[in-house]
């Protein structure tokens, strides 16, 4: 069993409010989860409004399908409008 994990750190340019972040977020979250079949979570800078740090983890017994997964879930991310990834870390364990 592998485990591939990453972790994104965003940042939202366009954001000015907390409750504005939570919702851009949410929708984001939900959309990598349905779309991907992944877990997301956002595990640092919850109370920054203008940035935010995504952990997301997949589990498969085969290496390349978790770093397919994992790279198409960045480029879906670096596709949002109101999103820019500043720095992500990607590991297979």
């Amino acid at each position: 069993m592998l485990i591939g994990t990453m972790k994104i750190e965003l940042f939202f340019p366009e954001i000015f409010s907390l409750k504005e972040k939570r919702f851009i977020l949410k929708s984001l979250k939900t959309k990598i989860q349905n779309q991907f079949n992944v877990s997301v979570a956002e595990v640092d800078f919850h109370d920054k409004w203008q940035r935010s740090c995504l952990g997301i983890a997949c589990v498969s017994n085969d290496r390349r399908f978790l770093d397919s997964t994992l790279s198409k879930v960045m480029n879906s991310i670096s596709r949002e409008d109101q999103v820019e990834i500043m720095d992500h870390v990607t590991e297979i364990l």
